[in-house]
């Protein structure tokens, strides 16, 4: 089907972008969304070249998406850019992603865009595993970065979702150890506040987790940030390289019909329980003593439950 698509003519997808466009500017738009960019050395492997390759590929379509997001407003964008798993790669492959990640993150504090669109810069994750040239590029594009609120950008670096939750307890644990908290006092927001921060706050709930490459999990990607507040889910085929600005619109669209839909959800319960509680209450009428002793009243139980 997605080979099939590749063939429609540009203008079409054109025409289609405009028309996605406007329909999802008319509605809510995510205040957070995640996104694991999956598929880079399946899609250089597809063309017969190294996995560098792919993951420059993929490193253009970030920018893209970047450049999508603050078109509809988007307040946060999370990305996967390499996961504690990804240690296991071959020395080779990890030496050119850490340049490659270390040179746009230069780029990006470079960048006159950066500073048009105010927008912030985070690594989340145990940045002290990475190489020390990328921890200086990390260092000098958040402060670069660092007075800017419209727009957060937070990239998460040797990052693992278990691993952030395990060093926030541990980080409770010992505070609890030493009286700087008491026990009954801990609660989801102390949770939120020692997980990665961004920005030295914790990162918003995820409204929509975005993955491509065909898998359909999450694979360990903001577990506590995007469980517990029913965020959308968007799973698609294309590999990241070949992920395009309708894919994305798609996602947004997918996010705001489960907005429409708990919406209705709640309207309808909110009916069924104004329904209920209307008759709860002709039942404590009907056994009310007044009502028993005034037999001749000229309203009957429907009607002053109406009046109520």
């Amino acid at each position: 089907m997605f080979s099939m698509l590749k063939h429609i003519p540009t203008w079409i997808y054109k025409g289609y972008e405009r028309l996605l466009t406007q329909e999802i500017k008319s509605a809510q738009i995510p205040r957070h969304v995640a996104i694991i960019m999956d598929g880079n050395r399946r899609y250089a492997r597809k063309l017969g070249q190294m996995a560098s390759f792919g993951h420059m590929r993929g490193a253009d379509i970030t920018e893209k998406v970047i450049e999508w997001s603050c078109e509809l407003g988007i307040e946060h964008l999370t990305i996967y850019a390499f996961s504690t798993e990804n240690f296991t790669r071959s020395s080779d492959e990890k030496d050119r992603l850490f340049e490659l990640i270390r040179l746009k993150f230069d780029e990006i504090g470079d960048d006159a865009r950066t500073h048009e669109r105010r927008m912030r810069v985070h690594a989340i994750g145990d940045i002290e595993k990475l190489p020390d040239m990328l921890r200086e590029s990390i260092k000098n594009v958040e402060l670069v970065t660092s007075g800017y609120d419209r727009f957060n950008l937070n990239v998460a670096l040797a990052y693992g979702g278990r691993q952030e939750i395990v060093q926030a307890v541990r980080e409770i644990a010992a505070m609890v150890e030493k009286g700087d908290i008491e026990l009954d006092k801990i609660d989801e927001d102390t949770i939120s506040n020692h997980l990665y921060l961004a920005g030295g706050a914790a990162l918003p709930d995820v409204d929509l987790i975005i993955r491509t490459g065909g898998d359909e999990r999450v694979s360990n990607f903001l577990p506590w940030q995007a469980n517990g507040n029913e965020c959308a889910s968007y799973f698609c085929a294309p590999f990241w390289p070949e992920f395009r600005k309708i894919d994305f619109l798609r996602s947004i669209r997918v996010y705001q019909a489960r907005v429409e839909e708990r919406r209705q959800h709640a309207t309808v319960r909110a009916a069924h329980f104004l329904k209920a509680l209307g008759k709860a209450e002709v039942s404590e009428v009907r056994h009310s003593p007044k009502t028993e002793s005034a037999p001749h009243c000229f309203l009957n139980p429907e009607e002053i439950s109406l009046k109520k």
